[in-house]
């Protein structure tokens, strides 16, 4: 559960420009600030399930640019990478062999790459 939820909200976040206003602050009470259906409904004069609804669309929409656009899935590799290039770092404390030396650059070479695309 609490991976969806960040799933979501990294969605949210990388996609957030991409919303409507409306989108983004129902979202953004909904996931970030804890709101329930019935708090968000009463703050806009409108059913819960027209929050609802907002919510599951916005969940939609973002789900679609990320299948059309994957940041989200750029942004997963890029902290595995980085994640491996931090252990290789901590494991070398002194120096750093032949192979971590190679496998650093890769790493770079990969982020650098993904940043252009």
């Amino acid at each position: 559960m609490l991976d969806r939820l960040h799933r979501i909200n990294l969605l949210c976040d990388i996609y957030v420009s991409l919303l409507t206003e409306r989108q983004q602050e129902i979202t953004k009470l909904y996931f970030s600030d804890n709101y329930s259906l019935a708090e968000i409904a009463d703050e806009y004069r409108i059913s819960r399930q027209a929050v609802h609804d907002v919510i599951q669309r916005t969940l939609s929409a973002v789900e679609k640019l990320e299948e059309k656009l994957g940041l989200y899935a750029l942004f997963r590799e890029q902290q595995k990478l980085l994640d491996e290039a931090d252990e290789l770092l901590r494991g070398s404390v002194n120096s750093f062999g032949e192979k971590d030396q190679k496998r650093l650059r890769e790493i770079i070479a990969a982020l650098r790459s993904g940043n252009e695309k």
